[in-house]
């Protein structure tokens, strides 16, 4: 068989492979975005995002294990801290899904369980996602939110998240070794300054709240004053699976008197 300069372009100009797995065929203008949102390597990259999660918490589980002797700790209290951490995050999970499910409309499933499912920081993703569509002279959800934007919003969410983590990854070693020499110095001290660092942080995002609206106000009142009856309720009673329930209702309560609130309103 003779081969011709037009075999040769016939040939490079139809290519057998299809990359069908990494994007389907986009137009950077459009603003359907669900033509790419839900592509099957999104789709890829959040199950294997899921799949590390889920590793980890096995990898964990095990040490947690192997550790608990060494530092005297009962199987039987062992299971009970792993029951009260599970119990402990409904609470704050059913927070993060009832936000990721009104995120759907602007990223699509595979983007919101990468994100959300990852970090768990609404506040961070919305607000990196809001930043590089504001540069890019659009609007999050808007009529000038286009493929291009899509794709600039998350990959800018993607670098906050991968900021956080290496910054946990150089920083946590660092404070390792600063705890261990504070801990020798003054063991009380290092004692106090996990407690002061979770009621600071607390502290900081619920004042953040109370200027919002008056909503926020009576939403912060009502989650304190079902925290404090489940522990007041745990102490009376002697009920100490209400201690670990405790956060999870809290939550609850306070997300159904915010939705009677805003619909009355």
């Amino acid at each position: 068989m003779r081969i011709t300069s037009v075999h040769l372009l016939t040939y490079f100009q139809e290519p057998t492979v299809q990359p069908q797995l990494i994007l389907a065929a986009g137009d950077p203008s459009s603003t359907d975005i669900w033509a790419i949102a839900n592509t099957p390597f999104l789709w890829f990259c959040a199950l294997g995002v899921f799949a590390v999660i889920f590793i980890q918490t096995i990898l964990y589980a095990r040490a947690a294990k192997v550790a608990a002797p060494h530092v005297n700790m009962p199987a039987r209290e062992l299971k009970e801290s792993f029951r009260a951490g599970a119990v402990a995050s409904i609470g704050p999970s059913l927070a993060v899904v009832f936000v990721a499910i009104a995120l759907l409309a602007l990223f699509g499933t595979p983007a919101v369980l990468v994100r959300i499912g990852l970090i768990g920081s609404v506040s961070a993703e919305t607000g990196s996602a809001n930043i590089a569509a504001v540069s890019m002279g659009a609007t999050l959800g808007g009529a000038d939110y286009t493929q291009q934007v899509f794709a600039v919003a998350l990959v800018a969410m993607s670098l906050s998240g991968a900021m956080w983590m290496l910054s946990t990854l150089i920083l946590t070693p660092i404070m390792k070794k600063g705890g261990k020499s504070l801990a020798k110095r003054n063991p009380a001290v290092m004692a106090l300054i996990p407690t002061a660092a979770l009621l600071g942080a607390f502290s900081a995002l619920t004042i953040a709240e109370l200027p919002k609206s008056s909503i926020h106000m009576i939403l912060v009142a009502v989650s304190a004053a079902a925290m404090g009856l489940c522990l007041l309720l745990a102490k009376v009673l002697h009920a100490k699976w209400l201690k670990e329930w405790a956060l999870g209702i809290s939550i609850a309560i306070a997300i159904t008197a915010g939705y009677f609130l805003h619909t009355a309103a």
